[in-house]
């Protein structure tokens, strides 16, 4: 039949792409406009093989072979097909499985039923030969696309340029179209302007009245460590006792078989931000409890619209997520009166709104175990989309006076 079918291996794609814009083969180096790459591979396909195109396969890995954000966009786009193999994690290196024997699968599926009169392989894997060989006996004729190696050097197995039909290069000024490197940085976003206000909070030293004669540092400087007689009775070194105690401390008094220790009566939680160690008083203001959450905002069309939007439109980066999440929030707003009581609370956010956008990020993959850990930095980009959103809406509000 005379039209083209893509098959792309998207490991080596966005990893070739990456090591030509950013240096290195992390994905994470780069942003990807999946629309604009796949109407790319599009002309670019039906150019070469001068046939419309049927189909492009996208074939990538995902852990438990679970669709993430990119991979929900693209199964909606357009003559696109999904193929997830796993991604599993060996050595410290993520290693994708199953993905190349589905490319082969596919491509000599599509062969044997004559689908198609040209095949375009993006794909840098000698494990296709076979399936490369077999769609040519079958009459298909099989272009293999590569992409420009960062060294100049060949990045595709030489097997496979060996036996394909025709030959062609994604050069830079065609990657860039669509892709681009990161900026170095834990947020690719600008960070919100900070406010004058939070800034004399953040450098405020801490309360006098939230230390207590025990719990008040030496009078030398260093605040050494004291020493103890341990169990065996060996002196042990036992670190100073903090002044305000953190969340974690309270729950460890409040553990199985934990001694309570005295606590001034008068002491506030201290919760850890992209500042550093911040205040806060162990109770919200009431002012808080009175604010809608988004969902109580939603109407049932509107769900189902902010549900498309978020598998068509949101590119799932932690800030720009955040500002999606206020811009609903915002604009379903019947009482601006609730905006004026939010902005004052900056940089806190309500623990009911933030729940709420936090559970509206992992729709999207974020706050996931990366590397074994959570990311922190996604939290942080998150809430400064968030409160972004927000300074914009209200800037025009403020007055001089106020700031």
């Amino acid at each position: 039949m005379d039209r083209c079918i893509v098959l792309v291996d998207a490991g080596y794609l966005l990893g070739a792409a990456a090591s030509l814009l950013a240096g290195e083969p992390s994905r994470s180096r780069i942003t990807v406009d999946h629309a604009a790459l796949i109407q790319g591979l599009r002309d670019r396909a039906e150019s070469d093989t001068q046939q419309p195109l049927l189909r492009i396969y996208w074939f990538d890995g995902a852990p438990d072979r679970v669709p993430q954000p990119e991979h929900r966009r693209l199964r909606v786009m357009p003559r696109v097909t999904v193929r997830l193999g796993a991604l599993t994690r060996s050595d410290g290196r993520w290693a994708q499985k199953g993905v190349d024997a589905a490319m082969h699968a596919e491509l000599t599926e599509l062969a044997r039923n004559r689908a198609c009169s040209d095949v375009v392989l993006v794909t840098g894997d000698g494990d296709l030969l076979p399936g490369m060989m077999a769609a040519k006996e079958h009459g298909v004729a099989v272009h293999l696309w590569a992409v420009q190696a960062a060294d100049g050097d060949y990045n595709q197995s030489e097997d496979l340029v060996a036996e394909a039909d025709e030959r062609r290069v994604l050069d830079r000024t065609w990657i860039t179209k669509a892709v681009r490197a990161k900026e170095l940085g834990g947020i690719c976003a600008p960070p919100p302007v900070p406010r004058p206000e939070i800034a004399a909070i953040l450098s405020a030293p801490l309360p006098e009245s939230a230390l207590s004669a025990a719990q008040r540092p030496a009078e030398t400087p260093e605040h050494p460590t004291t020493a103890a007689a341990g169990p065996t009775g060996t002196e042990e070194r036992v670190p100073p006792a903090k002044g305000v105690p953190t969340p974690k401390d309270l729950a460890a008094l409040r553990a199985p078989g934990a001694h309570p220790a005295p606590q001034p009566a008068n002491a506030t939680l201290r919760w850890s931000s992209d500042k550093g160690w911040v205040d806060r008083p162990a109770a919200e203001p009431s002012e808080a409890a009175t604010l809608p959450t988004l969902a109580q905002l939603t109407t049932a069309e509107q769900r189902w619209a902010d549900r498309e939007e978020d598998i068509t439109t949101v590119g799932g980066d932690p800030y720009e997520v955040g500002q999606v999440f206020a811009r609903r929030w915002l604009e379903r707003l019947g009482d601006h009166g609730h905006l004026q009581k939010l902005s004052g609370m900056y940089p806190r956010i309500p623990h009911r709104v933030d729940g709420e956008l936090l559970r509206y990020a992992a729709r999207f993959g974020l706050l996931a175990h990366k590397d074994d850990q959570i990311d922190e930095h996604d939290r942080y980009a998150i809430r400064a989309g968030f409160w972004r959103e927000i300074d914009v809406r209200t800037a025009t509000e403020r007055t001089p006076a106020a700031e």
